[in-house]
């Protein structure tokens, strides 16, 4: 059996158009904390030691539509009406309201960031849970 060193820390970067308009997207209307300003970088708090990064394109960094539809953001929370609430008085528009996926036994959302990234907020549900629903 094969033993990996310790991984740390994770960051996710997203590469965007206008850092600007993405800056104001994640702390404004979803509240993450700057951990880290690199100028045409930032990297955000999401939990514990999960980061978000944040970077100017550049022709050689920007992903084509078909690689950037398939990345999902996740965020996991117990709160997920409450979240869809928060965020639609900030005014984001959601492709899929919270609903239970009884497939995969969770329920979640999905937004698009301002470079058209899907985000998604998603709670595990427990059986207990997934026979009231």
């Amino acid at each position: 059996m094969c033993v990996h060193p310790q991984i740390e820390q994770q960051i996710t970067f997203f590469s965007t158009e206008n850092l600007s308009i993405s800056t104001e997207f994640y702390e404004q209307k979803l509240g993450l904390e700057l951990w880290l300003d690199q100028g045409s970088c930032r990297i955000y708090t999401v939990n514990g030691c999960g980061y978000l990064g944040l970077c100017q394109a550049s022709e050689r960094l920007t992903p084509s539509a078909d690689k950037q539809s398939s990345v999902i953001f996740t965020l996991l929370t117990q709160q997920v009406d409450e979240w869809f609430e928060y965020l639609k008085e900030r005014g984001i528009e959601f492709e899929k309201p919270p609903a239970l996926n009884q497939k995969y036994n969770i329920y979640h959302c999905f937004f698009r960031d301002p470079d058209g990234y899907l985000i998604e907020i998603q709670r595990f549900e427990t059986k207990e849970k997934k026979r009231h629903n």
